[in-house]
């Protein structure tokens, strides 16, 4: 399938990304996160004091040693100490305090992103998910979220509390002395291109590495799914081979990128290095020159500056380095960020229908009314510009006039589809694989939208009807059976939330099922999962009729629901949707020409076009298509 996350290939994340992504944690926290800076703010500024306490004691024992008071310094030295301990009690806390709401904030952050994703795929159109395979689209809420953990947790927090630290101590460095000061910035300018430049080769890697982790689990859902296809052709060293390709390609992703990102902190520590050395040679040239100091404080170049510069440097350079340290998270949790907001941004389904699915009552002069009663009667509720409403009971006549459709623009796959369906018919749909069978019965759910023509349900064209509301009259039976992880029970009921056991169980008996439910170990009550894989094919089948039975909808579809049924449970199967489709429209795709012999209508389809139609009679008097499949000249691909 093609993957539209493919096109990212190369690319970096749009620089917008981290100011989005910071906007919808203080969405999610707009009380918490201000409290949660603050304290990182209070440990930051704490961070950077023992510079000063440093240039107070060296200058107090300078005096003393010139006084020889040594009485009042312990005093002095003392005061200062006890200033310092209360500082760091106070670090401490707001330490505490912000990593443990920042843990809060973090995971209360992904699972807010998960269940906005999960709430914004349910409303995507079926076309996106024919677009991206399934484990491109399972990465976003693993490998993807899981990025942001260690981002927002800890390096976004690590690289505040850096940049405050930073400003803090330049700024005491510009107070002792300029001159010092500007020796570090050329450092810290230094340090900058190189983290520069090494990031930007470091982040297009990461963000190849993030599509290129979804491609390998895609692929390897893949291969999961058709384990037993892999087995049946011998296709073991194949699909080994086509493995090691996508994970070759994730491999050298993520060498590439941490190859530049582990490259950075050695550099950035050993320029660290050479800045703290400059520093000492021209702080001690200052000394022996005895030049005059150039500060804010005003103060005399000595030794007690000298010496809390030295620390401030080792300081200044550990930040940047810590900076550098969590660049690799940020990028790779960018990365994440950039696919998620990418699948948050994919347009949702439009629905611009108004006509709504009502219960009524129809009283003895044929008027309809609407009840908020279940009464098993529906109407269309359609409400006009002028302000009136009417209602048009809900019977399953479904039109199709002069329909094109094409799943890409220019290619048509459907061409000039005309038919009918009165209320109670049963038509059919014969012809080869690709004639376009399915993709008539997606129309009529919406699934997909016409390119032209007019599709009408009782008189009202689809497009005015909302998409639930007409898809709740529909029930569905598909040639793929998904069934949820559950009982027998909750996947039956799955047709209708609000039936009860009885409902469900008569549903199970209309289709066929309740004499193998029965006999599974605990019945109705028996936990299904991995899509059903303790039942055999035909069994779940069979419990997508009942699941189907029991929606009691107008219009049923059949996409060859009995194609994986063996002969002698097709027999009952047949019976029971006989029963099922029996006062009901009912579109059927025929697997079996001896499934549609009774249809009110058979269509036989070739290449998106309807080439006969008529009962099974008149088509076997034309001896055209129809007569050579049944007769065995033509068979179905």
């Amino acid at each position: 399938m093609p993957n539209n996350s493919n096109s990212m290939r190369g690319r970096r994340a749009p620089k917008g990304v981290l100011p989005r992504l910071i906007r919808t944690v203080f969405e999610f926290y707009p009380v918490l996160l201000p409290i949660t800076l603050g304290c990182i703010l209070v440990n930051a500024i704490v961070s950077s004091m023992p510079s000063i306490f440093m240039q107070n004691v060296i200058s107090v024992v300078d005096d003393t040693y010139q006084t020889g008071d040594w009485s009042l310094a312990s005093g002095k030295i003392f005061s200062l100490l006890t200033i310092l301990i209360t500082m760091y009690i106070i670090s401490l806390i707001a330490n505490v305090c912000y990593t443990q709401l920042m843990a809060y904030i973090t995971q209360g952050t992904l699972a807010k992103l998960r269940q906005k994703m999960f709430d914004h795929m349910q409303d995507l159109p079926i076309r996106y998910f024919d677009t991206h395979s399934h484990g491109d689209i399972m990465s976003f809420y693993t490998n993807d979220i899981d990025t942001l953990r260690q981002m927002i947790s800890q390096s976004l927090p690590q690289i505040m509390i850096s940049g405050v630290t930073l400003l803090s101590v330049f700024c005491i460095m510009m107070y002792y002395s300029i001159l010092l000061a500007l020796v570090v910035v050329c450092g810290v300018v230094l340090m900058t291109f190189v983290a520069r430049y090494v990031s930007s080769h470091s982040s297009k890697f990461f963000l190849r590495q993030q599509i290129t982790i979804a491609k390998a689990e895609g692929f390897m859902e893949e291969m999961m799914t058709g384990q037993k296809v892999i087995k049946v052709f011998c296709h073991e060293e194949g699909a080994k081979a086509d493995f090691d390709k996508v994970n070759e390609e994730l491999f050298e992703n993520a060498r590439n990128g941490n190859r530049y990102a582990n490259i950075l902190m050695p550099l950035l520590g050993n320029i660290g290095n050479v800045m703290y050395v400059v520093v000492a040679l021209v702080g001690g040239f200052l000394l022996l020159s005895g030049a005059p100091n150039v500060s804010i404080s005003g103060m005399a170049f000595n030794i007690s500056i000298v010496v809390p510069f030295l620390n401030m440097t080792k300081q200044f350079a550990g930040a940047i380095g810590q900076v550098s340290n969590q660049i690799n998270m940020v990028i790779m949790g960018l990365a994440g960020a950039h696919r998620i907001f990418v699948l948050l941004d994919e347009e949702p389904e439009t629905d611009e229908g108004y006509v709504t699915l009502v219960n009524a009552r129809v009283d003895e002069d044929g008027t309809i009314t609407e009840c908020p009663e279940r009464t098993n009667v529906w109407a269309w509720k359609h409400p006009h510009h002028d302000g009136t409403v009417t209602y048009t009971r809900l019977e399953g006549d479904v039109r199709f006039f002069d329909v094109d459709f094409a799943y890409v623009p220019g290619k048509t796959v459907l061409h000039d589809i005309s038919l009918y369906a009165k209320p109670g018919q049963k038509v059919a749909f014969v012809g080869s694989t690709g004639a376009g069978k399915t993709t008539i019965t997606n129309l009529i759910n919406r699934f997909y939208d016409i390119a032209d023509g007019k599709i009408r349900y009782d008189g009202i064209n689809i497009n005015k009807i909302k998409k639930a509301d007409l898809r709740h009259s529909l029930g569905i039976v598909l040639q793929d059976t998904n069934l949820f992880t559950g009982t027998v029970m909750e996947n039956i009921r799955y047709g209708n939330l609000d039936a009860s056991d009885e409902e469900c169980i008569g549903a199970a008996r209309l289709a066929g099922a309740d004499d193998f439910i029965r006999r599974l170990p605990d019945g109705y009550n028996t936990m299904l999962t991995g899509n059903g894989a303790n039942l055999s094919q035909g069994q779940r089948q069979l419990l997508a009729i009942a699941r189907a039975a029991v929606a009691d909808p107008p219009v049923m579809i059949m996409d060859e629901a009995t194609s994986s049924i063996d002969t002698h449970t097709e027999a009952i199967v047949q019976r029971g949707m006989d029963a099922l489709m029996r006062g009901r429209t009912t579109f059927v795709i025929a697997h079996r020409l001896s499934t549609v012999q009774n249809a009110n209508a058979i269509m036989v389809l070739d290449h998106g076009r309807i080439i006969e139609r008529g009962t099974h009679e008149d088509l076997i008097k034309l001896k055209g298509t129809y007569y050579q499949l049944y007769t065995g000249a033509l068979e179905l691909d």
